[in-house]
């Protein structure tokens, strides 16, 4: 058997979500996981939900690209994890945006509009000027400038959130894009699309409802994630890389350590020295079924 031995030297930038028809498809496939998930497999949401959906379908041709070799070394492993890593990912989007629109009025889809056009332009403008002096990944900021309409400048801005957040200690001081402008793309594009929805198709369901959902959609992507994490860090061991190919969704938050931020081998094949596998992340109290953890 032989392992991957090139580093991996290019960090994957994050990649805007799914239009709504597509997430909302993602959501139907994972629906009967989504209900059947047990109250105790639930986590806190204490990350940014659509910059964390950014990051995984960012990083995802990364971790395809070594589902051959997780297949082959590490064949206790469940790869239907990996193969379903993008529908929970675009469930746990759709998921969040319903809860949002569970209390989004429709008037609010034309103030927002005025705030988040604007912002949107000047984010693309100081993204393609980072792109061109290398800082930020040229492939996806033109991908965000080739989005059109009301529903891609919603998606554009969450795209820009994590792509400025995700190299900002690389870009701070080399912009003119200030850390209130990020954050508030990324706060306002979820908005805009919960708004959007609303108009078009009326309020979703009730927010304990919505809560609950997305609750548990979140969970299936975090332990999903989490668990293609660990077969990186083993995988990839030697090469010192496994968190460039597949970071921490929690890197730089602050938060305590969980299985998340301690990606360790499998329990059947660790390398020698291995570190002992982290301790998994604690399910939140205020998650519980029918309770409505905290909006992001």
């Amino acid at each position: 058997m032989t392992k991957p031995s090139t580093p991996i030297k290019k960090k994957p930038a994050p990649r805007k979500p799914a239009a709504p028809p597509q997430a909302a498809a993602a959501f139907d496939r994972a629906l009967p996981e989504i209900t059947a998930l047990s109250p105790d497999r639930l986590v806190a949401i204490n990350l940014d939900i659509p910059r964390a959906v950014s990051q995984v379908l960012g990083v995802l041709p990364g971790l395809l690209a070594l589902r051959p070799a997780i297949a082959e070394q590490l064949q206790k492993h469940d790869l239907a994890l990996l193969d379903r890593l993008e529908t929970y990912a675009l469930a746990a989007w759709h998921a969040h945006l319903v809860c949002l629109s569970s209390r989004a009025p429709e008037s609010a889809v034309k103030p927002l509009l005025a705030e988040a056009v604007p912002l949107r332009e000047n984010l693309l403008s100081d993204a393609e000027a980072l792109a061109r002096r290398g800082l930020l990944d040229a492939e996806a900021v033109a991908e965000i400038r080739a989005g059109q309409g009301h529903i891609d400048t919603a998606n554009d801005l969450v795209a820009l959130s994590a792509l400025f957040s995700g190299s900002w200690p690389e870009i701070a001081g080399r912009t003119a894009a200030t850390e209130e402008e990020v954050k508030r793309a990324g706060e306002i594009g979820p908005q805009l699309l919960a708004s959007l929805g609303v108009r078009e198709h009326g309020a979703g369901p009730g927010p304990t409802e919505a809560a609950d959902r997305r609750a548990r959609a979140f969970a299936l992507l975090v332990h999903a994630y989490d668990q293609t994490r660990r077969a990186v860090a083993y995988l990839r061991w030697d090469e010192d890389d496994a968190d460039t190919i597949a970071p921490s969704l929690y890197k730089g938050r602050g938060r305590a350590a969980s299985s998340s931020d301690t990606a360790a081998a499998p329990d059947d094949a660790a390398p020698p020295g291995a570190a002992p596998a982290g301790t998994p992340a604690q399910a939140a109290p205020s998650a519980a079924p029918g309770g409505a953890p905290p909006l992001n």
